[in-house]
């Protein structure tokens, strides 16, 4: 009898020490996560370029060479941080459905990859500015026709080739993470919806039926624009339930 109390003395010990390191570990990844994704929306604001948005941004752009460098670092930061998210919530995903991680996982690198592109593009525009300067008047209309086409791109890849891969990618995790019940059901609902939302605006963006500057826009965006700063204040106070998967 001694031996077998011993023995589960010893159990119950080890299982306190699994549950121990479960827990935390599940709070170092929902700090980590909360951190990246508040670092991907200082990021995303902060790699803006007000100039390419006036109609005289092959004239002007070259002059703030500053700028364009700022805005493609936050631009790479903002980048990273969402390969790094996504890879840090694969495992999680993967506890409801290997397919839905390898969806989940495939989406939302594929959005992360777009803003990488993104960068090229900056820097090409850039290039072009400071060529446009030195250039003779018969190459005007060349320089005016391809800094505009690459302006262009830029925009659907940020508003579409981005957000709707990303969106998608969306709807694959807050299902996911409602079904193992590791955030608040009602955070996930959220989530779900939100992405739904902007998926939805992003197609009718790609069919030209919503412009960007327009309030419909806006709109339907807000909803997933909150829902992320408050998953990352969520994940940085409470944490996950590291009780999911059991």
């Amino acid at each position: 009898m001694p031996n077998c109390q011993g023995f589960r003395s010893t159990s119950g010990r080890a299982v306190l020490l699994r549950r121990g390191k479960k827990v935390k570990n599940s709070r170092k990844l929902s700090i980590a996560i909360g951190c990246l994704i508040i670092t991907s929306l200082i990021a995303g604001i902060l790699s803006s370029v007000p100039a390419l948005e006036k109609p005289d941004f092959l004239i002007t752009l070259g002059s703030k060479n500053v700028q364009v460098l700022i805005a493609v670092f936050f631009q790479s930061i903002m980048a990273v941080s969402y390969t790094f998210i996504a890879a840090l919530l694969y495992p999680i995903v993967k506890k409801y459905s290997e397919n839905a991680a390898i969806g989940y996982f495939s989406f939302r690198i594929i959005g992360a990859g777009f803003l990488y592109i993104g960068i090229v593009t900056l820097l090409s525009l850039l290039f072009f500015s400071k060529s446009f300067i030195s250039a003779g008047q018969t190459e005007a209309a060349f320089y005016h026709t391809t800094s505009e086409l690459i302006r262009l791109v830029r925009d659907w890849l940020n508003h579409a080739g981005l957000i709707l891969p990303w969106s998608i990618g969306g709807l694959i995790l807050y299902h996911s993470l409602y079904k193992i019940k590791i955030i608040p059901e009602w955070l996930s609902i959220w989530g779900i919806i939100s992405s739904f939302l902007t998926m939805i605006i992003t197609f009718l963006f790609i069919m030209d039926l919503v412009k960007i500057t327009s309030v419909m826009y806006f709109a339907f965006n807000m909803p997933a624009a909150f829902f992320e700063i408050t998953l990352a204040v969520f994940l940085l106070v409470k944490g996950f339930n590291s009780n999911y998967g059991d």
